[in-house]
């Protein structure tokens, strides 16, 4: 397998990866269907965007935004079933029973770790002791405005914590676990050991609880455009939100089997910020995971952080303390 050149990087060597946008299989089926998977992401924007924009503040709060969240997956578990983009990827009820289990993680473990002991707690202490009317520069622009300059120091803090987790081992022990996952559908994201689970979690999201409003948008924008990356539906994804967005597309790239391929496309939000980086691949993958896709099992993930990190330590210091031990390469 020759792989195509993408920069200085080979891209498919170990394993297919589709390169290039205009490789990129298309929906098939009538003018309708083929029109709303062509639309139907910037339109969700477009909607989310003017609610969060115009809504009273009566219904303008978190609960409704963990609403309307918890109704957009289900719409999209309906959109996996009518058009999915790999049959290969289809939920299967042992597919569904996993997922859901981290999902019930997410929501009490990590939620109670990150509640007590993550960012906000750090961004509640240093707020209290901020001027907020030193941000009056900040509040004064567009609401529009602030909520993506959120997003985008958001994502940009996202982008170095992801790309450390590929490059730094001790991250590496921790967020590998999410990249044995074969196939991608609304709720792999939830995936992975819970120490890395905590650290993706980690963000500046408490920092702008003074700016309600501003917050608010800020997540619906994330969430309209990072939610589709682990979902197995087949769009007509348009080449402006490719070039803007990280998309399902370039997130199969990063899960690929392929190793050079799986470290590129490193953001959540804005795959823009892996083109200024260098770290940008266009394109997908059908076939995921590692060590020729070989699945972990639940009791696996929990416990592969630290029975590996051990072994790495205990083999660490044999090499230190006994290197004559060691057989000569």
């Amino acid at each position: 397998m020759n792989g195509v050149r993408v920069g200085k990087r080979v891209i498919g060597a170990d394993s297919p990866v589709t390169v290039g946008w205009d490789n990129l299989p298309k929906v098939e089926g009538g003018p309708f269907k083929r029109m709303f998977f062509t639309y139907f992401q910037p339109a969700v924007l477009l909607a989310l965007v003017l609610f969060w924009m115009y809504a009273p503040d009566s219904i303008a709060k978190a609960s409704t935004a963990i609403g309307i969240g918890i109704g957009f997956k289900v719409l999209l578990y309906i959109l996996e079933w009518v058009n999915p983009r790999y049959k290969s990827w289809s939920l299967t009820w042992k597919e569904l029973v996993v997922d859901l289990f981290y999902v019930a993680i997410a929501y009490t473990l990590i939620r109670y770790l990150g509640k007590n002991f993550g960012s906000d707690v750090w961004a509640e202490h240093i707020l209290k002791s901020f001027d907020t009317e030193k941000f009056t520069w900040f509040t004064s622009m567009p609401l529009l405005v602030q909520a993506f300059l959120i997003t985008l120091f958001a994502d940009i803090c996202y982008y170095w914590m992801h790309r450390g987790m590929h490059n730094w081992y001790p991250l590496w022990l921790s967020h590998s676990v999410h990249h044995y996952i074969t196939q991608l559908n609304i709720n792999k994201g939830q995936i992975g050991n819970p120490t890395e689970i905590f650290l993706i979690g980690l963000g500046i999201g408490g920092f702008f609880d003074f700016l309600p409003r501003a917050a608010l948008l800020a997540g619906s924008l994330g969430m309209s455009i990072s939610i589709y990356q682990h979902a197995n539906i087949r769009f007509n994804t348009p080449r402006w939100w490719l070039f803007l967005f990280n998309t399902t597309e370039h997130h199969s790239v990063h899960h690929s089997l392929d190793y050079e391929a799986s470290r590129s496309n490193y953001c959540n939000t804005y795959i823009f910020l892996d083109r200024i980086f260098g770290t940008c691949v266009d394109g997908e993958a059908e076939l995921l995971g590692m060590e020729g896709g070989r699945r972990m099992s639940i009791p696996e993930q929990m416990t592969y952080t630290f029975t590996e990190g051990y072994k790495s330590s205990k083999a660490f210091l044999q090499r230190r303390l006994h290197p004559a031990a060691v057989p000569a390469e």
